[in-house]
């Protein structure tokens, strides 16, 4: 029996800014344009937020130690990082989303999610809609945007990174199916390198493989988040576009191969996962007073460790330092031995409030 997508479907675009931090420094500076820069860090320390595309040539790439980022390029130019500027820019690029619906979901001040079923234009393509929205960011503010077009958020996620810098694609209902079961596993947004590596082991190496497996098995393997994997491989995803959307907290983990016994090497391995938190914080351009550092053990159980502050924690020094101290508080003898998960949370932000659910939409016809 030939497979279907569910008949409610809804037109939902991906717009993501090329290189966005990078792109607003070659474009206010000349000087920097055609060249390989990193914006963040300096050429002995600190974490490069962005990389243009002439540095990701070189293998330079965001969340790259600055030392790493110059071993490979030399010539490479550091620049600091100038947030209210790329706010500005920012919110030159959301008035243009909102020129065409109210359903815009910010991920960051790069990205967003855009539900055109309804527009206010009365386009009936969403494809037309992403054309016209690049060519008016490109016409205001001199920079380009990559653009995924499809039927749900997850597609619409995927398509936008498929074709980068300055591309557009459009995986439409009649492909959907077909496009997911010949994707890598690699490419799925949601599964990260340790849960592909995992997957690998399990011989899942593309969508078809991984169409392969009952949810009660993916469960069994992977949590709840098995589920998740076993609906996203039929193109089956009901998150709604949601403008009420404001961000709890920003963070990253870690599932480890093997068990971590010494402080010192959790210490270690908490380096990259530091690194990841501040880039997000960074890209979110916000920050918040509390860091909060997860620890799971091997048999599952796991503790978190807090601390508030009256400012936001938004140096990379300091967010080490006071997770190395959460780490340094436990008392290690009340708990099994061996760390199998490490995880760091930056959370109370300046401007929490409750997210408003919106109700869903249909449109059972649609012309992308």
């Amino acid at each position: 029996m030939e497979e279907k997508l569910p008949e409610s479907l809804k037109k939902i675009i991906h717009i993501d800014m090329d290189a966005f931090f990078a792109s607003v420094e070659q474009l206010d500076f000349p000087e920097y344009r055609g060249k390989p820069l990193a914006v963040g860090g300096s050429k002995d320390r600190g974490v490069v937020a962005a990389a243009s595309y002439e540095a990701r040539k070189y293998g330079v790439y965001s969340a790259m130690p600055s030392k790493t980022a110059y071993q490979k390029c030399p010539h490479i130019i550091f620049t600091p990082p100038r947030f209210e500027r790329y706010k500005e820019v920012s919110s030159q690029i959301q008035a243009i989303f909102h020129e065409y619906t109210d359903l815009v979901e910010p991920l960051s001040l790069d990205e967003a999610y855009l539900d055109v079923t309804e527009n206010k234009k009365g386009i009936p393509s969403a494809t037309l809609i992403a054309k016209a929205i690049r060519k008016e960011i490109k016409e205001k503010t001199g920079l380009t945007a990559s653009a995924g077009i499809s039927i749900n958020k997850f597609l619409a996620k995927i398509a936008s990174d498929y074709q980068k810098p300055d591309g557009i694609t459009l995986i439409g209902p009649e492909k959907a199916l077909s496009f997911l079961e010949k994707l890598e596993i690699d490419k799925f947004f949601g599964v990260g390198k340790v849960t592909a590596k995992k997957m690998h082991a399990l011989g899942i190496h593309t969508g078809a493989d991984l169409k392969e497996w009952s949810k009660e098995r993916l469960i069994l393997k992977f949590g709840k988040s098995g589920g998740f994997y076993y609906n996203i491989v039929r193109g089956e995803d009901s998150r709604t576009v949601n403008p009420n959307r404001i961000r709890k907290s920003l963070g990253a983990e870690n599932t480890f191969d093997v068990d971590i016994i010494e402080i010192e090497d959790m210490k270690m391995a908490l380096d990259p996962i530091l690194q990841t938190v501040h880039r997000r914080l960074e890209k979110a351009a916000t920050f918040g007073k509390t860091l909060t550092l997860k620890v799971k053990f091997k048999d599952f159980s796991q503790i978190t460790r807090s601390v508030t502050k009256e400012e936001p924690i938004a140096d990379p020094d300091l967010i080490k330092e006071l997770t190395f101290q959460l780490l340094e508080q436990i008392q290690w003898d009340d708990f099994p031995t061996g760390v199998r998960l490490l995880g760091v949370t930056n959370s109370n932000f300046e401007h929490d409030e409750e997210e408003k659910p919106k109700t869903p939409g249909y449109q059972l016809t649609l012309d992308f």
